[in-house]
């Protein structure tokens, strides 16, 4: 009878752990619908505006107009803007982001 009390023991931790887990992930899911919200709100949207704000700003994590991007997101975002402007496709954009992003 022990030897069939520790699984069903070891069992039930796992699955409250999940359920820890799931409640965790859902809390902060719905954190962040309220700050999107609230933010969303305080700009006064409405109607089409509000739904692709809501969008973004929940797929961002929060208000994207506060968001930084970090220095290498900085250089991607400069060295795909020259590879743009250049109208580099293929091959030849590859080396040249390879290249820029080295710099």
């Amino acid at each position: 009878m022990l030897k069939l009390r520790v699984p069903l023991l070891m069992l039930a931790l796992l699955f409250s752990a999940q359920g820890f887990a799931a409640s965790t992930a859902q809390q902060a899911q719905q954190e962040k619908m309220k700050t999107c919200n609230a933010d969303a709100t305080a700009k006064s949207l409405k109607g089409d505006e509000r739904k692709a704000f809501m969008s973004t700003c929940l797929k961002a994590g929060g208000d994207t107009s506060t968001k930084k991007l970090t220095p290498q997101q900085e250089k991607m975002k400069a060295c795909n803007a020259d590879a743009a402007t250049k109208a580099l496709a293929g091959d030849a954009r590859k080396k040249f982001m390879s290249d820029c992003l080295k710099k």
